[in-house]
């Protein structure tokens, strides 16, 4: 059996991908109506229903689900296919990134990556945004996740965003010093409304924090939050695997080794119809070996 026009057949991928005409139709730079004449083309060849239509919605078929199935499967593989033959040939890698994440660390040491790989061009885009990047022209996104699986979307732990309160010295000896939590209630903070006070509270026992009667801020990157704890402005809940540098030298304290967690970390990932293309794995592997300290200091 000869294969139906193509056309045909990348409407289906399509619309069967996003569950609706319109956005399939956006997607392919076609009309709603060119495109439900391609699925009903194909309809007509395999001889049967691919879609149900239901009141403001479409469903697959039983049919259109087996078929749908192999058809994605196909086009995962041409995808890779095209992919990997751009990945020899362009040398630019571009990445999209968190801001805390770019200024902290990536910034700090992405010019080791192109010493080992002077051949890779780097393009850096920060954003909280979330990228799609199944569709759009990036080749690697870091982003802070919760859950992260997504269809078609491989990832890799960089490091966990467990928490902790961070101040200036300074800031610190106002006080005549920061010896037990409960201390850090005497103190200004910074985006007191943060979720993240109050559960690193309730990590450390201790009672009676509220926003009530505090200065308000909201300043929502730990980068900015950082520059201002580091001026003495007030105590900051920060991931400190990431502010180590200003640990280190003493332009912030972590009192208390307590970390508390909201369930996120700090992950690469990338397209999974791309895991071949030569420049994406030089950067993963790269990037999971220069940040697996963070990973090891984090599960000791």
């Amino acid at each position: 059996m000869s294969l139906p026009p193509l056309t045909a057949i990348r409407a289906f991928e399509a619309v069967s991908r996003h569950l609706s005409f319109t956005r399939a139709a956006a997607e392919l730079g076609q009309t709603q109506a060119a495109v439900s004449y391609q699925i009903k083309l194909l309809e007509e060849r395999v001889g049967a229903a691919l879609f149900i239509r239901k009141p403001r919605q479409i469903v697959l078929s039983d049919v259109g689900q087996s078929l749908a199935l192999q058809v994605n499967k196909a086009f995962d593989i041409m995808r890779e296919a095209f992919a990997t033959t751009r990945g020899e040939v362009d040398g630019l890698l571009t990445i999209t990134t968190v801001p805390t994440f770019a200024s902290q660390w990536l910034a700090q040491n992405l010019g080791l990556f192109q010493i080992d790989h002077p051949e890779i061009a780097v393009r850096l885009d920060s954003t909280s945004n979330m990228i799609d990047l199944l569709n759009e022209e990036f080749d690697i996104g870091i982003r802070t996740l919760a859950d992260p699986k997504a269809k078609g979307i491989l990832s890799h732990l960089l490091v966990k965003a467990d928490f902790t309160p961070l101040l200036s010295p300074a800031l610190a000896d106002s006080i005549g010093g920061v010896k037990e939590p409960a201390d850090l209630l005497k103190l200004p903070m910074l985006d007191p409304d943060d979720e993240w006070w109050t559960m690193w509270f309730e990590a450390a026992n201790v009672p009676g924090f509220s926003t009530q009667g505090r200065a308000m801020s909201s300043l929502g990157w730990q980068s900015l939050l950082a520059t201002a704890a580091s001026a003495g402005r007030g105590v900051t809940m920060l991931t400190p695997a990431l502010f180590r540098d200003e640990i280190a030298s003493g332009r912030l304290i972590q009192p208390f080794p307590l970390l508390a967690s909201a369930g996120r970390g700090y992950y690469l990932v990338y397209a999974e119809s791309r895991r071949n293309v030569p420049k994406i794995k030089m950067f993963r592997d790269w990037m999971l070996s220069a940040t697996a300290f963070m990973r090891e200091g984090a599960a000791s």
